[in-house]
């Protein structure tokens, strides 16, 4: 099974750190938010990695180079400088993931999620990983009855940036820069999304104040890495 970790976003709200280094390349606990996801893909058994990217993007390919000394082999998906949002990121990267499901990390969170346990053929067209609301996003973004994945009125839960998804998601898309959030859910208001609900350690990493957060409980030795 392929992977894709989404590289491409400018971090606003992470600057000035990201002024300079892009915001995947970020250190905390002693390594880049990056490299998290891709030693705990290795765990997993994931080999092939796309990495899409943008914002002082040739700092990640510098820093990763072919993947080799994480146990995976890496290809790029380079994009201008403005990006393609993550819906038009994973369909211009669709030539280097192929036919089949293929999972898809944000690069901006931090979790100890068992990438082994994601459906290796989901039967919906997605299957997200859902979180519990953090603080600064309490309204949350999906409904969850059983493994469906909803819109529906009635306590939400956010969705974690993991996912598995079918390339067929993507057949009516256009070449250019859109989001990922609305075919989610008009899939899943036709019932075409699967999902789970995580409850281990979970962090969007989008603020230098959740960045030192992070970076303190890991130096403490509560580390997923």
């Amino acid at each position: 099974m392929k992977a894709m970790i989404l590289a491409a976003g400018r971090g606003e709200r992470m600057r000035p750190l990201t002024d300079t280094v892009p915001k995947p390349l970020l250190e905390t606990g002693g390594r880049s938010l990056i490299e998290y996801h891709l030693l705990a893909l290795a765990r997993a058994g994931v080999t092939y990695i796309v990495i899409n990217h943008a914002h002082l993007g040739a700092q990640i390919e510098a820093r990763l180079g072919d993947g080799a000394r994480y146990g995976v082999r890496i290809a790029y998906s380079p994009e201008n400088e403005r990006g393609l949002e993550t819906g038009g990121g994973i369909l211009r990267a669709l030539p280097l993931l192929g036919a089949e499901p293929f999972i898809v990390v944000n690069a901006d969170i931090w979790t100890d999620y068992p990438f082994a346990r994601l459906p290796h053929a989901p039967r919906a067209l997605a299957h997200l990983v859902l979180v519990p609301n953090p603080a600064h996003h309490p309204t949350g973004d999906f409904t969850l009855a059983g493994d469906r994945v909803g819109n529906d009125a009635g306590a939400r839960h956010t969705f974690s940036g993991i996912g598995v998804y079918r390339p067929e998601m993507f057949d009516d898309c256009a070449p250019g820069a859109f989001p990922l959030a609305p075919l989610l859910r008009a899939a899943a208001e036709r019932g075409a999304v699967s999902g789970e609900l995580y409850t281990g350690d979970w962090m969007d990493i989008g603020t230098p104040e959740r960045l030192r957060e992070l970076d303190q409980r890991l130096r403490g030795g509560n580390s997923a890495g």
